[in-house]
């Protein structure tokens, strides 16, 4: 006898598809209440975050600065004298500039006193570094200044000083040769 061969028969097109089981549906659902709760919560907590009566930590530069002491202008006199030599179109020039700083505050002062060889050393090498065409202008001796503050300033921060009390350098003399 001839072994018969199951003929498989064509599947019916209207016929329902194969039942799933119900999980992927639940995890489906699962997942996008997650999501759901997840994203309330953050919102939640940056309307929180916006809206509360918080302390504020200080910032970081509001808590370095000091308010600045109030009083008489104190002014301390860099001596002796400044002299640079620096070149000038093929040419040595001289530069002697006699220096103040301002401040209110007298612990500053006594700050500057004790570092006066790191602040003289680098005005010294500020002022070394100058252009004669430069200085021979009112805006290049303003930006001399700022500079010099600036240096000022650094090395005050430096020595654990305030340097927002440095509030000004003035050049009492200022000799071009």
């Amino acid at each position: 006898m001839a072994a018969q061969i199951p003929v498989l028969e064509a599947a019916d097109k209207n016929a329902a598809p194969p039942k799933r089981n119900g999980r992927g549906k639940l995890l489906l659902i699962i997942v996008i209440l997650t999501a759901v709760v997840l994203l309330g919560a953050g919102l939640g907590a940056a309307w929180w975050l916006t809206t509360a009566k918080h302390p504020a930590a200080p910032a970081a530069s509001e808590a370095k600065t000091a308010p600045p002491p109030a009083g008489p202008p104190l002014f301390l006199a860099l001596d002796p004298p400044f002299v640079v030599n620096f070149d000038a179109e093929q040419a040595v020039r001289f530069l002697q500039i006699a220096v103040q700083l301002e401040t209110r505050d007298p612990p500053t002062i006594e700050l500057l006193k004790t570092n006066d060889p790191v602040v003289r050393n680098d005005l010294l090498l500020l002022f070394a570094n100058q252009k004669y065409a430069q200085l021979s202008t009112r805006e290049g001796k303003e930006a001399l200044r700022s500079q010099a503050l600036e240096s000022v300033r650094k090395v005050l921060a430096t020595a654990g000083g305030h340097p927002e009390r440095i509030e000004a350098v003035y050049f009492t003399s200022f000799v071009m040769q």
